[in-house]
């Protein structure tokens, strides 16, 4: 698993370094670190956040927000606790919007690694068009979204796991 082989499970609670190759070293760290590293930082988010050039991380609110949408420019939605009941791409109907959705529950026993692919395809996809802007959302915008997002960073920027995290909650 990608996540898990970029840092380390000792229990060591001092950051240690490994070397992948002669010019690049990253920060392995141990899982107590790893979750320090989580849980700091502002505990407040805004409905949506622009955590990289044209990917927003957000929430249910901003996505049934058509005005908001629009004024943000969003042009594709991936949405992490898709479900038959709520939303779906019929909502966006007449507004351009190129949905994708993804059945994840919330829960912490829930794996989410089969999705890292085909969500870091759409999110590719839609900031490689010109003006494209995609909002990754989930109910609260918090876990299933923001490790979309992590996988994405991750696969298609070679970012480790705690480069993506910083990434993301420099702007989150």
């Amino acid at each position: 698993m990608a996540f898990a082989s970029r840092f380390s499970r000792s229990g060591s609670r001092t950051p240690s370094w490994r070397t992948h190759d002669d010019t690049v070293s990253h920060p392995t760290l141990s899982v107590f670190e790893l979750e320090r590293l989580l849980y700091t930082g502002k505990t407040a988010c805004n409905h949506a956040d622009e955590v990289w050039p044209g990917l927003y991380l957000g929430d249910q609110d901003i996505a049934a927000n058509r005005r908001e949408l629009t004024r943000l420019g969003i042009n594709h939605i991936l949405n992490a606790s898709h479900s038959k009941w709520r939303g779906g791409p019929d909502y966006y109907e007449g507004m351009g919007i190129c949905y994708l959705g993804i059945e994840a529950h919330d829960s912490p026993t829930f794996d989410m690694s089969p999705y890292f692919q085909s969500a870091a395809d759409f999110i590719r996809q839609a900031l490689s068009k010109s003006g494209g802007k995609i909002l990754v959302h989930c109910a609260v915008g918090v876990s299933r979204s923001a490790t979309l997002v992590l996988a994405y960073l991750m696969i298609c920027h070679h970012m480790t796991l705690v480069e993506a995290i910083k990434t993301v909650k420099d702007q989150r």
